[in-house]
Formats: structure tokens, C-alpha cells, sequence
């Protein structure tokens, strides 16, 4: 299809989408033509709202405003004199060509549907599954939106490490530091690391696997965490946990994804911005609004001389009060909001509210409520540009995970993590994601 003159490529997208609506019962009208919907799925939009000049910075005292650029939780910080937020100007985090070429594909074949229960997809082969903007028509707008986030692109790739501390937001004290590796990848539906598309065998049909494994302190060291998740969405996920004065692998049970992970603030359920299956929330779209988000570029930051890397790599340094927030700029970036409610009973969290970026569908920040519907955690996930980070992770299309801040306004505490992320699935062997491998862990 690339081939075709641009305006017979045009002519053909639009009767395929012609050809859908109709099969859906819709009128053309309400459907914009497929290419508009690639393109603008994928770029960076600028609506008509006023902007912020590059270089303000918000804080206590002009808080207000701009507070329709913020969400509740920064506003909250702001207001309370937690941190400022200095303003960048935005940039595209431009997402790799064969995964928007999947995703065009996908259109071409057969455009993938929900099922009727939450946590099944129909016909999805790769790319984006809803390109389209969410409608607020659409009861089911929140959902397409999650699954958009689980096969958003990255075929795999680590984080060696992740400098993990727990502080005192009161006071600073920093409690704990932990070292830990974490490597990912994905199984199914990959687009640009072979083997394309799917890594072979796989007799369980697994989507994607992580595994995580701690370095430092003693008391933690060896302790190792794999999380295999299936393509069938419905099916419960298998955990399993090494701990290495035990000696021994443990599967974990359904709620332990929601304890405190290693006595941080951070539950497995929190990892990567929402680590569970979609079947196990109740997605609600809200709006789509043009919000301050921790996007920037790595290397223009002022980083942290504190901890000596080998090869000279400088993490982002934190700020703020206790030291909790990430010291970085901020962009203006089109977000959908969509909050999320446990189905599952006796869970400790009542919704989330996830920001989910536009243009790449990362969720940057989440703001997490306790089971009386009150505000308990503020979620802050910093993201790279690829291109301004490690050498080897140009080019990639990965909006790298470089920070993060889970920070408890309730028990004034925060777990905090500075990340050296490689978007390279080859530090990823699948052999990793076996259990037998927690068991050759010593």
C-alpha cells in the first residue's frame, strides 16, 4: 500500500473505511478518512487552548494560574509547596514506522473489535488496535484506550538498574536504597526485533513476560519476580516469587499483586503506570485535555552526580519536598483521562485516574484513591525522548521509563526510582522468563 501515489493510497484508505462504517451501521460522516486517523493518532496535536511559554515555572504561588493545565494531584503538591514545575517546550516523541505500519495493516485485514466482556479483543494482529480518537458517545471508550496501552511498541528491552529509595516526605530521610534490574519482552505481536512477528516456541501463548531481580541490600538481595502475562486476557496472569533466604520459588496469589512491594509505596498492580489485565478494571473515558506532563529530554537535564556509573551515565537527580519529585522539565501534551475501578473485592485501591498520552499512549501520571473514594497516592512516571538519552536506544520510537515517584499524601511517605532503561529486547533473552530460571537464581 505504500507504493500507491498518495492519492490513490488516500482513495483506498477512505473506501475501507467507507467499507467499515458500514459493516459497523455507521455514516461516513462520523468517521474521519483512515489516513487522517493514522496521522493523527501518531503526532503530536496541538489543540487551540492557550500554551505556557517554555520556561515558566509553576509553583505555589501562581498555582492557579494555570490550573486547568494540571491535574488534581499536582495541584495538590503545588499548592502545598511540594515542588515546582518547570516548563518545556513540546516535542514529538515520534513512534517507530513499523509499528504505525502494523498498525495500518491491521485496518487493511480486519480492524480489531471488543468482544462482549471486558477483556476480550477480536481480530487484532498488531499496531495500534483503536487509532481513532476516543468518543465520549462510545460506553466502551476507555476500554479501546487501555488496550491501546497494552500493545502500545516496544518489542522488549531493561532497566540496569533502577536505584530504588524510600524516603520520609516530611523530613527527606532517605530509609532504604535498593538496586534492581528489570528485564521485559514481549512474545506476540512484535514489529521491529526478530523474530517478527511472534517469539517461537511458545506453547502457553504468552503476550509478554517481566522479570525483576535485586542486587541490593542484603536482606532483599536475590529476590526475584517473574510476572508471565497471556494473550487471553481473561486468563489470570502467573506470578511467582524467589526469595533467596528461603531458598525457594513461591506463586503468588491473586491480592498479593496489590501489597506494598518490598515495604515500598509501589504495588506490583503499579509497575510501568498499570501492570494487570484490562478485564480486571471497569474503564471509564472521561475527556481528552491538553495537560503538563514529565516528558523530556534526559540529556539536557541537569542530573545527579551522586552515583558513579561505569560508563559515565548520570541519573535524574530529585527535588522537591523530601526529595520526592523528579528534578525535570515538564511538556504540554494531549492526554486522555480515564478512570478505572477495581472489579475485583477487597481491593485496597477504590479507582485510578490515568493519564495516558496521546501520541504514544504511556501513562506519565496516575493519581490512585483509597477504598473511602480519598486521594492516598500521587503517581509520577518521568519519560525520556529515546533520542536524547543512551546512545543505543536512538531511533527506537520508545518513550524511555527514566524516573518515577510514587508519592503516599496520606502517610507523607515516597518511593522513589532513578532508571538507566536500554529499549533493546536483545538484554532480554525469553529463555529469562522461565520459572526455572528463579530457581538457578543463587
Amino acid at each position: 500500500m505504500n507504493k500507491l501515489p498518495a492519492q490513490s493510497r488516500a482513495s483506498y484508505l477512505n473506501a475501507l473505511f467507507s467499507m467499515t462504517a458500514g459493516l459497523l451501521g455507521l455514516s461516513m460522516p462520523a468517521l474521519a478518512t483512515a489516513e487522517s486517523v493514522i496521522e493523527r493518532s501518531f503526532a503530536v496535536v496541538r489543540e487551540s487552548s492557550p500554551s505556557i511559554a517554555p520556561g515558566a515555572v509553576i509553583n505555589k504561588a501562581n498555582v492557579d494560574q494555570y490550573r486547568e493545565f494540571l491535574d488534581a494531584g499536582m495541584i495538590l503538591a503545588l499548592r502545598n509547596g511540594w515542588y515546582d514545575i518547570k516548563v518545556a517546550p513540546s516535542t514529538s516523541f515520534d513512534v517507530d514506522k513499523a509499528y504505525i505500519a502494523a498498525t495500518e495493516r491491521e485496518i487493511k485485514k480486519s480492524p480489531a473489535r471488543l468482544g462482549d466482556k471486558p477483556g476480550e479483543i477480536l481480530s487484532y494482529t498488531g499496531g495500534r488496535p483503536f487509532p481513532e480518537d476516543p468518543q465520549a458517545s462510545d460506553p466502551r471508550a476507555g476500554e479501546k484506550i487501555a488496550w491501546n496501552f497494552r500493545y502500545t511498541h516496544g518489542d522488549g528491552g531493561a532497566i540496569l538498574p533502577i536505584l530504588w529509595k524510600y524516603r520520609n516526605l516530611l523530613t527527606g530521610q532517605v530509609e532504604r536504597l535498593l538496586r534492581v534490574e528489570v528485564r521485559f519482552l514481549k512474545f506476540k505481536y512484535r514489529t521491529t526485533a526478530s523474530p517478527i512477528p511472534d517469539v517461537t516456541p511458545n506453547p502457553s501463548n504468552i503476550y509478554a513476560a517481566s522479570y525483576l531481580k535485586v542486587f541490593e541490600p542484603t536482606d532483599f538481595k536475590n529476590t526475584q519476580l517473574l510476572i508471565q502475562r497471556f494473550d487471553d486476557d481473561t486468563r489470570q496472569d502467573d506470578a511467582y516469587m524467589y526469595f533467596g533466604f528461603q531458598r525457594r520459588v513461591r506463586r503468588l496469589a491473586t491480592g498479593q499483586t496489590t501489597d506494598a512491594f518490598l515495604g515500598s509505596d509501589v504495588m506490583i498492580e503499579d509497575f510501568d503506570g498499570y501492570n494487570a489485565r484490562i478485564s480486571e478494571m471497569k474503564w471509564t473515558y472521561k475527556e481528552t485535555r491538553q495537560l503538563l506532563m514529565p516528558f523530556y529530554n534526559h540529556n539536557d537535564l541537569k542530573l545527579s552526580d551522586e552515583f558513579k556509573d561505569p560508563d559515565g551515565f548520570q541519573y535524574v537527580n530529585f527535588s522537591g519536598q523530601g526529595g520526592c519529585f523528579p528534578d525535570i522539565a515538564w511538556q504540554m501534551r494531549k492526554v486522555h483521562v480515564v478512570e478505572a475501578e477495581p472489579v475485583m473485592p477487597g481491593h485496597p485501591v477504590s479507582k485510578r485516574i490515568f493519564y495516558f498520552d496521546a501520541q504514544t499512549y504511556a501513562i506519565a501520571r496516575t493519581l490512585i484513591y483509597d477504598r473511602k473514594g480519598e486521594l492516598w497516592k500521587i503517581a509520577i512516571l518521568g519519560k525520556s525522548h529515546p533520542d536524547h538519552h543512551l546512545p543505543g536506544n536512538k531511533g527506537s520510537g520508545v518513550p524511555l521509563n527514566d524516573s518515577g515517584a510514587m508519592i503516599d499524601v496520606q502517610a507523607k511517605h515516597c518511593s522513589t526510582g532513578q532508571f538507566k532503561t536500554f529499549a533493546q529486547p536483545g538484554l532480554s533473552p525469553n529463555s529469562l522468563f522461565q520459572v526455572q530460571n528463579l530457581r538457578g537464581g543463587d
